[in-house]
């Protein structure tokens, strides 16, 4: 939901990044977001993007 311009607060004490944009704006981006297609279509890359989990989980592939 971050796009050029928008402005970011990081906290190197509390360890956190905070986005600086009104709610009512990332909601507005929240309903015109589309999902950009994956971009391989086979194979050990494509197997990655489709299972991976995030990076807040460990990006581990094993859980699906």
């Amino acid at each position: 939901m971050v796009e050029d311009g928008d402005e970011i607060e990081i906290d190197a004490v509390k360890n956190k990044i905070n986005l600086l944009v009104d709610d009512s704006i990332l909601s507005e981006r929240r309903k015109n977001y589309k999902q950009p297609e994956l971009k391989f279509k086979k194979g050990v890359l494509y197997k990655y993007a489709r299972t991976v989990s995030s990076a807040s989980d460990g990006c581990v592939t094993d859980e699906f």
